[in-house]
């Protein structure tokens, strides 16, 4: 692990100096580029460095304790202790930085929730996982934008989709997707019995023309006219656009717009996302289908998570977390959650890459 982190801090070194260097600023593209492999190691160089620091104090330490004078024999043993406590996290703290990277953690995202058993109540639910990702972006200074919703009752979606974009976000969401059940009493239950719905969530890395080139003529467009509210223009303008994917299947709708270029730009943003996910899944699958039931998986077959709302609990089935926070995680503080999906992951990876070592 050392040999390694030794080759990153010089490669860190040789960037600095590259960066350094008058010619490059001539160069934005270059700059650019050298400027992100430098951020991209900055953290883990400035963790090993705190790591030689404490060795280094350790040995010098441990010299100190055959000093004639007992009180800084004291001293130096006290520093040993402390020591030998932090190291250990900055050791794991390395090895985490160390894992392969999810080369998809810095993209944006789309967000597809969809209604599933249960109704009019799960379409609420819908509505309300929708305000409590946009609450969540809100809080992270993302930006979301609505690409297609159907929308069902006063404040229920039947689907919703948007996408989403900021710094990190698929890193921090992927591991949403699955199956969402919520457990309450519906407003319209007299006798105040629970009912038990579920929504599914979707999280798609958002792909551009690079990850995933569509050959046009692989494509089947169909306009039609806009239903549902907006305006007197959804009687008059064939804005609505349906593009299909032949090769796969794929359908993808868009309505929200008056414009039928900004729809189809949005579809064409959805179909491309939803290709590079079966892509990407079906890449996994192929490279390990033994981890496919372990966290991140992103299969959306199983129910992932557990909203009672009689109790104000929220319960994640993977990693058997449940959190008595369920108001202020439906308002979208729902990091604690996240971190400690993550961190599960990571230990997974970790042990992962110690029996293939």
């Amino acid at each position: 692990m050392f040999a390694k982190l030794e080759s990153l801090e010089r490669k860190f070194e040789d960037l600095e100096r590259e960066l350094a260097a008058p010619e490059v600023f001539n160069d934005q593209e270059r700059y650019r580029k050298l400027t992100k492999a430098h951020s991209d190691l900055g953290e883990i160089v400035k963790v090993f460095r705190e790591h030689k620091r404490l060795t280094r104090e350790l040995a010098e330490n441990k010299a100190m304790l055959a000093d004639s004078d007992p009180e800084i024999r004291d001293m130096a043993k006290a520093e040993i202790g402390s020591i030998n406590e932090h190291l250990p996290e900055i050791e794991h703290e390395l090895q985490i930085l160390l894992l392969p990277k999810d080369p998809m953690d810095e993209k944006n995202i789309i967000l597809e929730i969809r209604a599933g058993t249960g109704g009019e109540e799960a379409a609420l639910f819908a509505g309300n996982l929708f305000r409590m990702y946009s609450r969540f972006a809100e809080r992270k200074g993302w930006r979301l934008e609505v690409m297609s919703a159907h929308e069902m009752g006063t404040h229920g979606f039947k689907e919703i989709i948007a996408s989403i974009a900021g710094e990190k976000v698929y890193s921090r969401l992927k591991y949403e997707s699955g199956t969402h059940r919520v457990q309450r009493v519906p407003e319209t239950e007299s006798q105040g019995r629970i009912h038990t719905s579920a929504v599914t969530v979707a999280i798609m890395a958002e792909a551009d023309e690079v990850d995933v080139p569509i050959d046009p003529t692989d494509l089947r467009i169909d306009t039609y006219r806009a239903s549902g509210a907006g305006g007197q223009h959804v009687n008059k303008t064939e804005s609505a656009i349906r593009i299909t994917h032949i090769p796969t299947g794929v359908v993808v709708t868009c309505q929200d717009e008056k414009s039928q270029h900004k729809n189809k730009a949005k579809a064409m943003k959805v179909l491309r996302s939803r290709l590079h996910e079966a892509m990407a899944s079906e890449r996994k699958a192929e490279e390990d289908e033994s981890r496919r039931a372990q966290v991140g998986s992103g299969d959306r077959s199983g129910r992932i998570r557990t909203y009672n709302f009689p109790q104000g609990r929220v319960s994640d089935h993977r990693i058997g977390l449940t959190l008595y926070s369920l108001d202020a995680f439906m308002d979208g503080d729902i990091d604690e959650m996240v971190d400690a999906l993550i961190a599960s992951n990571q230990a997974e990876a970790l042990k992962h890459q110690a029996e293939t070592a």
